[in-house]
């Protein structure tokens, strides 16, 4: 057998997470990304795979209405603080914002040009604004009631405005004149849509009172009235050329129905009851409706669509449901129905609370979710996109589990809240057996791993159950009524999580009660008690290579335990509350957790070691589930957050082992560039290979040259500028040495020199590098000034005793010199004159002899001692000259 390989690390990659909570939206010209109202933010979107472009965090306030600039360059937002902001999206700054309504503001519109928004505000007044100056341009009063709906006509040649309100009436105004045009009266409740026809000739609005109504614009006189027996919450109409237009009309040339003519309209509305129909105007009549809705929801009060949008580029029609999700439908051909309508994209955009999850398929493809709901979602992993939804239970779904039957099936069994186990067919999508019985929420399920032939349920009546899968059929129309082969009252409190061994011969069951349970199977026969936590377990798992069990309890611990003795074979501890999921893997050598705290740890289990730690949830962690061919991990939890992660042991040490191959080479060159002297170069190739050692090196050794401000220059301008971030961090480091600070200094200097104040405010954290080179850098210049101060008295201290001469200029020099001289030359001549006279004293005055030669003595000595001095102090000047 082949040695196995530790995984030492795992990379997340793009995951799913909320990014819509309802309300408004709006969608990009193009369709390639949505503007989602989420929590206070507001989310981009991308709509091929629900990626999250960027987030706009406001001022804690929840959106009212959004609107994009045709050109997708600014986004307009309003809240209920009544602030009309203005967002560039390139930068995700605000670069405008203005006070408008006295109340919240319910729509908003753009005008094709760009120049022009509208808002409606729920006291019933409508403003329209110039964007640039953020000034209203127009005010129309009129409505009684909150303005729902607002549309600009799409005709930049034709200047009118519509609104319609919750006070039943439509209203045109002239954006020249700033007048109303027209009233419509015939609705009877508010009106929440309006469009208009390709022509630009006719209006439709549609409202609660389940009508459409249809407007001429030439004389504003009402047309004709849609009966839809729906409360509508969005009507469209339908291009010429599009898909939807096309398909139409080979429907109806399959029917044998003309067209009237070319004044009939093809429309589109959605409303309560969660489907799509198309509508023809001319007879009033649908042309299509759906046979079954694609919203999931059992709840009894029927939420249906909120809103719809035709899409450009022929993309189909975007709606939103009342439970966060965006449903994309295309029309396609089919020989049966002659007209279909398929969903092809789900964005799911808040999945609530993710409490547990299984990967699903032979290639594991897919990932069956459970969330806060009655319905199990399925996502694909690679569109990153709800395929479907199972839809059965009547209350929350607490856990699931998959496998891939001996017969091909991918079967998926879910329990929940409702006490009721439910066993679905991935393929048929549909539920095919429905096990009753349980007294309790059923909180745990788990597949047979070998004959998959059953599977095992726990509850919180305390009882385990053993369910058969024998005599499932292919195709049924109805869920049979699954048996159980055996039950057991299992612990004294709720069970919260169940395993199966490999070998279909144990099932461990891990209780509230402290204690984790191991039974044989099939007839649930109590074979170890493993007893040693102080907590709730949480999760149970079995070795697939040893015989042992795994088990993650609320007592921040994870144990390892023989399943001969029920004795703890090993502890880990290193998470900072509960412990919620535990998986083995690598054969059983390592194993994964996760927990309350939020993080993701890896162990090995010989060493006892967490290899790694991540930190990719703000909440608790709930769910875990790893691919048994990939090794593939998916975590959920609280926030609402799938996060995928895959193994990149093995791409690490190849991407170090390039690294380390192209550091030996660059290591090579950067040998040669010193050896040349290239010190610009070899500046350089030490950035790129981040030895600030070597870096340092070659600035002493600029430091030391001559013209070294020159070199310094040039070799700092070399630098590319995200690296003088890097170089501000080694500069602060070597600032804090008094051997390196000297260095330091100068290529602060210079850098200094070289960026203007406005390059280098903007590095990315200067403030904090900054505030690490100022403290050091005052230490330095006051060392220094003392230093320099201490000079002074060394200075003093040899001037008074004449070894140096104090400093003076030159002319002040020459004339020193020059008394200099003529002082000798004095001196000179008193000696001698004292001399001549003493000679003369000497004769005429015998007795007064031993008095004057004393005197005379003492002249000479002092006398000598002057002439002495000043030439000492000359010839040192000279030699100092010198």
């Amino acid at each position: 057998m082949a040695s196995l390989t530790l995984k030492k690390n795992y990379r997340c990659v793009p995951s799913l997470e909320q990014f819509y909570t309802g309300g408004p939206f709006a969608v990009s010209s193009d369709g390639s990304f949505i503007a989602c109202a989420c929590d206070e933010s507001i989310r981009i979107v991308d709509s091929s795979n629900a990626s999250i472009r960027s987030t706009i965090d406001s001022d804690s306030e929840a959106h009212t209405a959004l609107a994009l600039s045709p050109d997708d360059k600014l986004l307009f937002s309003a809240g209920h603080s009544h602030q009309i902001r203005v967002w560039d999206l390139s930068t995700l700054n605000n670069v405008r914002s203005w006070k408008g309504h006295n109340s919240p503001v319910m729509a908003m519109a753009c005008h094709v040009s760009g120049g022009l928004l509208a808002t409606a505000g729920a006291d019933g007044n409508v403003f329209v604004w110039d964007v640039d100056g953020g000034f209203c341009t127009h005010s129309f009063k009129g409505h009684k009631g909150v303005v729902s709906s607002i549309m600009f006509h799409p005709d930049p040649d034709k200047l009118l405005f519509f609104s319609g309100g919750a006070d039943a009436t439509v209203r045109v105004w002239d954006l020249l004149t700033k007048e109303c045009l027209a009233t419509f009266r015939k609705h009877e409740s508010a009106v929440t849509s309006m469009a208009i026809s390709e022509d630009g000739w006719i209006l439709l609005t549609a409202g609660r009172d389940k009508v459409v109504n249809l407007w001429d614009l030439h004389d504003y006189g009402f047309k004709k009235t849609v009966l839809t027996y729906e409360v509508l919450e969005a009507v469209c109409t339908i291009r010429s050329g599009s898909p939807f237009a096309s398909n139409l009309a080979l429907f109806s040339q399959r029917s044998g129905k003309k067209a009237s003519g070319s004044s009939e309209i093809h429309f589109i509305t959605v409303g309560e009851r969660g489907i799509v129909r198309i509508w023809n105007s001319e007879r009033a009549v649908c042309l299509f409706e759906q046979k079954s809705s694609d919203i999931t929801d059992s709840s009894d009060m029927d939420r249906g669509f909120t809103s719809a949008v035709m899409l450009p580029f022929d993309q189909g029609l975007l709606c939103v449901t009342a439970d966060q999700q965006f449903l994309f439908y295309s029309p396609v051909e089919h020989p049966e129905e002659m007209f279909k309508l398929i969903l092809s994209r789900r964005l799911v955009g808040y999945n609530e609370e993710i409490v547990d999850m299984k990967f699903l398929g032979e290639e594991e493809q897919f990932l069956a979710v459970a969330t806060n709901l009655e319905q199990v979602r399925v996502y694909d992993l690679m569109a990153m996109s709800c395929s479907y939804v199972l839809a059965g239970h009547t209350e929350t779904v607490l856990c699931l589990d998959t496998c891939v039957s001996s017969s091909g099936r991918t079967l998926i069994v879910t329990g929940s809240k409702d006490n009721n186990v439910r066993l679905w067919e991935s393929e048929s999508r549909c539920c095919v057996g429905v096990g009753v019985g349980h007294m309790g929420a059923v909180g745990a399920v788990a597949f047979s791993k070998k004959q998959k032939n059953f599977f095992v349920s726990g509850s919180s009546d305390r009882t385990l159950k053993v369910w058969s899968l024998d005599g499932l059929l292919d195709g049924v129309e109805q869920p049979l009524n699954l048996k159980a082969k055996a039950v057991v009252a299992a612990h004294d409190k709720d069970i919260n999580c169940l395993a199966v061994a490999p070998n279909d011969s144990l099932v461990c069951s891990g209780s509230q009660d402290r204690t984790a349970c191991i039974w044989r199977l099939p007839d649930l026969v109590s074979v170890v008690v493993l007893k040693g936590h102080k907590r709730g377990i949480w999760s149970v798992e079995f070795s697939p290579v040893e015989q042992c069990v795994i088990t993650a309890s609320g007592d921040k611990t994870i144990k390892i335990w023989s399943i001969s003795d029920g004795s703890c074979l090993k502890t880990f501890e290193g998470h900072t509350s509960s412990v919620l999921r535990a998986s083995f893997l690598t054969r059983g050598t390592q194993f994964v957790s996760c927990g309350a705290d939020g993080l993701v740890k890896l162990w090995t289990v010989k060493t006892n070691e967490c290899i790694a730690t991540y930190d990719k949830h703000e909440d608790k962690v709930w769910a875990l589930a790893i691919g048994k061919k990939t090794e593939m991990l998916a975590t959920g939890g609280s926030d609402a957050v799938i996060n995928l992660w895959y193994d990149c042991t093995s791409d690490d040490k190849e991407e170090a082992f390039r690294k380390e191959e192209e550091g030996v080479l660059k290591g090579q060159e950067l040998e040669n560039a010193v050896s040349d002297a290239d010190y610009t170069k070899a500046i350089q190739i030490a950035f790129e290979l981040r030895r600030p050692h070597k870096l340092f090196e070659l600035f002493a050794e600029l430091f030391r040259k001559r013209e070294a401000e020159i070199q310094m220059d040039k070799a700092l301008n070399a630098i590319g500028k995200g690296e003088f971030r890097l170089l501000f961090e080694y500069v602060r480091e070597w600032n804090t040495k008094p051997k390196l600070c000297h260095v330091a200094q100068f290529v602060l200097f210079r850098v200094f020199n070289i960026l203007p104040p406005t390059e280098i405010i903007e590095i990315k954290g200067i403030g904090e590098l900054l505030e690490g080179l100022i403290p050091y850098s005052h230490r330095h210049f006051s060392r220094i000034d003392r230093h320099v101060r201490s000079t002074f008295l060394l200075d003093y201290t040899l001037t008074g005793m004449s070894v140096i001469e104090p400093e003076i200029n030159a002319k002040e020099r020459e004339e020193d010199e020059s008394s200099m001289h003529s002082d000798v030359k004095d001196m000179d001549d008193m000696i001698l004159t004292e001399n001549f006279d003493s000679e003369q004293k000497q004769t005429s005055e015998e007795p007064k002899v031993s008095s004057k030669k004393r005197k005379s003595k003492k002249s000479k000595e002092s006398s000598s001692k002057k002439v002495r001095g000043v030439a000492y102090t000359k010839v040192d000047a000279i030699s100092l000259q010198a």
